[in-house]
């Protein structure tokens, strides 16, 4: 039986710089994400791959952004072949989308990575958006909760889990939330009419929903990030009837730095967020769990808020990885 410092590991995925995933891997780390440089060759990665398994005290999810087009992790390794971002290839037709998805599964699959933080299901609507673009499958929601299905179902179908992402919706955004908290001053009804309908499509199948660093003022009046907002997130559970496993963007992104990093992570636990994604496994981001595992020691809250998680992550865990 895991112990309660085991179970908040598991609420981690952190990147390979820093060197500190090691360690965190033999105390019960979650999962690992990969990035560009990070792939060197096909061999290089499979033998990251197997050495991250070999350590890990619980199976892991290996997981990577592999939209196609400018989100494309395996870019070094690919001898010049490029995988169509999301709006080009739902232009292409369905068949050309499940094609490629099934390319790109069976490519994965191939290193061992079993998460991939797709598909992109914002609804680009505003032209300038500097973060999504051609990363969406269109400017309509209905189209975009076309191309989720198809994805998502061919991802599931090759064993890779897939995630949905950025709840409630970054299409609107006029600002990259990599570098700043973006604002998107949006009535809950017109978010409702397009820019949520897509998640709200898929929340009885997806198995993960990433949340995006945005301040929506429709669920909060301060300026919190949807990431580590109780009732952005509530709405996801209670509203929409989402039952997986929810996860936030990347901790280090700008729209995530306005609280001091425990304090972003516990707000993040006690709004009913299962995992947190850190680009990479330096001394100060393992700090950041060791003091929570400390502090929820006494803490029956943020006790009941990790052991709730780890069920949702071992429970998705075991359909895919045991």
């Amino acid at each position: 039986m895991a112990d309660l410092k085991t179970k908040l590991y598991q609420m981690f995925i952190l990147g390979i710089e820093g060197g500190g995933y090691e360690r965190a891997l033999s105390n019960g780390l979650g999962g690992m994400i990969f990035f560009t440089k990070d792939i060197q060759s096909p061999e290089q990665f499979r033998k990251l791959i197997s050495g991250i398994k070999s350590k890990s005290m619980i199976p892991p999810f290996l997981s990577i952004d592999q939209e196609g087009g400018r989100v494309e992790r395996t870019e070094n390794i690919h001898n010049g072949k490029k995988y169509l971002s999301a709006k080009f290839a739902y232009e292409k037709g369905e068949d050309f989308l499940r094609k490629q998805t099934y390319e790109i599964a069976q490519e994965l699959k191939s290193y061992g990575i079993n998460l991939n933080f797709a598909p992109c299901i914002d609804v680009n609507t505003n032209p300038n958006n500097p973060i999504i673009g051609e990363r969406a499958f269109s400017n309509n929601s209905d189209d975009v909760i076309k191309g989720e299905k198809i994805v998502s179902q061919t991802y599931r179908g090759n064993g890779i889990v897939p995630c949905v992402k950025h709840f409630p919706g970054h299409g609107d955004a006029n600002a990259d939330s990599h570098l700043t908290l973006p604002e998107i001053d949006l009535t809950l009804e017109e978010m409702e009419q397009t820019h949520i309908k897509p998640f709200a499509a898929c929340a009885k199948t997806i198995e993960m929903v990433m949340v995006a660093h945005l301040h929506c003022t429709c669920f909060e009046r301060d300026v919190i990030p949807t990431s580590l907002s109780k009732n952005a997130i509530s709405y996801l559970r209670d509203k929409l009837g989402f039952d997986g496993v929810i996860i936030s963007d990347d901790m280090i992104m700008a729209g995530a730095a306005g609280f001091e990093p425990v304090q972003a992570c516990e707000m993040g636990i006690r709004a009913g967020l299962n995992m947190f994604i850190y680009r990479n496994s330096a001394p100060e981001t393992i700090e950041i769990i060791e003091t929570i595992a400390q502090k929820a020691l006494t803490d029956k809250e943020l006790q009941k808020a990790i052991e709730n998680s780890y069920d949702k992550i071992i429970k998705l865990k075991k359909k895919y990885l045991f």
